[in-house]
């Protein structure tokens, strides 16, 4: 794949400084300029001031020039338009307003985590030794920005743009209300769904396994009960266990580990989900609040009013 990781997003918010000392302590390096680093991947979280908290622009990297002419010429296909130099390009998502990026950079390359051992029925594989996830001690830091989510009022355009357009392969859906899309060999970067107004609904941010989720949501609740949206628990679709927080402008970041690899597009095929199965196959059922975030009436307000 051409497109080969979705490299950073920008969020805007009313109160970047607040909400930056909560993306610290979910672990992520402040650096200059209101970016945060993660572990692997480097500066890929900005957050910039804005009247209401929405998703300003994201970054997707691909291979070399070539990539980014012939995203321009889908692009121009769609009518849209595009300021494309030769080795980076910038285009509006029509629905969302969201300024989508491409950029050449090298790929990604992530040094493996220590392999999990885990006792079993007749298989003690660990010997005398205690899990190692108890021993950790350490602040839990992400490894790398995995996906962003975003509510459309227009599904399906938003669905086309990033398919006919950017060039992001669909790996499941949900007819109707949801489309899961890679630019990697994650199996989705970009989760476009059916919403009564555009906003950001949640990132998500790679670490080692399950006991990194647990432990960085621990202390993440710990003064600040108030930030637990969901979880733990395992997703349906994609495969990865999960926890869900909620930052002070009302975004949600997500916790993640073991997601579906797409390794070859050739192996796998998109599967079409009914809404009922896609969610979660276990953990707690998700909160009213997960599907319709308690501040959407106030920015469908905010929209309805906007010059």
């Amino acid at each position: 794949m051409a497109l080969h990781r979705l490299n950073s997003v920008t969020i805007g918010v009313p109160d970047p400084g607040r909400t930056g000392e909560y993306y610290g302590q979910f672990g992520l390096r402040a650096e200059d300029g209101g970016w945060f680093s993660t572990l692997d991947g480097g500066r890929q979280l900005r957050v910039v001031a804005a009247p209401t908290r929405r998703l300003v622009a994201m970054e997707i990297a691909v291979d070399d020039p070539d990539d980014i002419s012939h995203m321009a010429a889908r692009l121009r296909r769609l009518e849209l338009p595009t300021d494309a130099g030769p080795d980076r390009l910038s285009v509006v998502e029509p629905v969302s307003g969201v300024r989508v990026d491409a950029a050449v950079l090298p790929r990604l390359e992530q040094p493996a985590a220590e392999p999990v051992v885990y006792n079993g029925p007749g298989a003690p594989a660990r010997g005398t030794s205690r899990a190692p996830g108890i021993l950790r001690t350490g602040p839990v830091r992400p490894r790398k920005l995995g996906h962003v989510v975003i509510g459309s009022v227009d599904q399906p355009a938003s669905e086309r743009f990033f398919t006919a357009g950017v060039g992001l392969k669909v790996s499941d859906v949900v007819p109707g209300r949801a489309a899961f899309m890679r630019c990697s060999s994650d199996h989705h970067n970009v989760l476009v769904s059916r919403a009564p107004v555009n906003f950001l609904h949640h990132t998500s941010w790679q670490v080692d396994d399950v006991d990194e989720i647990g432990r960085g949501a621990t202390a993440m609740l710990e003064g600040h009960p108030e930030r637990h949206v969901w979880g733990l628990g395992r997703h349906h679709i994609g495969s990865n266990f999960f926890w869900y927080l909620r930052d002070p402008a009302g975004n949600f970041s997500e916790y993640y580990s073991d997601l579906d690899c797409i390794v070859e597009d050739a192996l796998w095929k998109p599967q079409v989900w009914d809404e009922a199965h896609s969610l979660y196959s276990w953990g707690p059922p998700p909160p009213p609040s997960f599907i319709t975030p308690e501040d959407l009436a106030g920015l469908m307000a905010g929209a309805h009013s906007a010059p």
